[in-house]
């Protein structure tokens, strides 16, 4: 296990982004690599003495602020979860943004594509850091409820990608999966046997969807969809609960991700 004091030396407050998202710059030992982790609090956070579940989330960047995300449209969560009847605190993880980095980082397979070339993938040491480092030091300094019954991991594309690898593999942390848009596409055979490989909780709860709009024609739609529902399957006989969902209109965006958010947290947290 990575030492704890390393990662605690590493990480500071930059700015306040807005009046509960705080910006930390941490180091991604793994890599060497500073990288900024985008953290919503509940407003009323330093007037209560409350404990909250905790949403981990790829693409951090892309959550909270449109002036940070990468196509100038954010998923606007903060607007959602200030008004939501469940208070949580989100841990938004920035992606690395040099050039196919964010593929490497957000994949946990080697493989080959034709549109994208070689993918080499970084996702396990990744995530061994997030569940040995980061988390534990997110639960030793914010008001956390650390089980996993109270601990969610959520992304798109890649990072929905990554969420289903992270929710079979590391089940024991998580209990709840948002994966939107998933990029099994690129690497269908290597997640299958992830999830053979896994016997997952049957209090694991996981929503996948995809959109109407995202494959070309009608031919495309048809191919998506058997690949999202054939890795809903497997979760499902792994012994997870599942939520497929085909989005009629959907496009590969933040703000279709954005309209998806009331559905999946009523799914995965009532």
């Amino acid at each position: 296990m990575i030492h704890e004091a390393f990662f605690m030396n590493k990480i500071y407050d930059v700015m306040e982004a807005s009046e509960m998202i705080k910006k930390l710059d941490v180091m991604i030992t793994p890599f060497q690599l500073l990288r900024t982790m985008h953290l919503y609090l509940p407003d009323d956070y330093d007037e209560s003495n409350e404990h909250y579940p905790v949403i981990y989330m790829y693409d951090g960047h892309n959550l909270f602020d449109d002036k940070d995300a990468t196509y100038g449209r954010s998923w606007r969560l903060k607007d959602f979860l200030d008004y939501y009847d469940k208070k949580f605190i989100v841990v938004g993880m920035e992606c690395n943004h040099e050039d196919k980095k964010r593929l490497d980082e957000y994949c946990p397979y080697d493989i080959e594509t034709s549109h994208l070339g070689s993918i080499h993938g970084q996702g396990k040491p990744y995530m061994d850091w997030v569940v040995e480092v980061l988390k534990p030091y997110i639960d030793s300094h914010y008001r956390t409820m650390p089980f996993r019954e109270c601990t969610m991991i959520a992304g798109s594309s890649m990072g929905g990608l990554m969420s289903i690898y992270t929710i079979a593999t590391y089940n024991r942390y998580f209990s709840k999966a948002a994966c939107l848009s998933s990029s099994v596409g690129l690497c269908m055979e290597q997640p299958k046997k992830t999830i053979y490989q896994q016997k997952l909780n049957d209090d694991t709860r996981i929503y996948m969807d995809w959109g109407s709009e995202e494959s070309r024609g009608k031919n495309g739609l048809v191919y998506s969809s058997i690949r999202q529902l054939s890795i809903a399957h497997d979760l499902t006989r792994q012994g997870a609960q599942v939520f497929p969902y085909l989005i009629e209109h959907g496009h590969h965006n933040e703000e279709t991700w954005e309209r998806q958010i009331p559905v999946f947290m009523d799914l995965l947290w009532k």
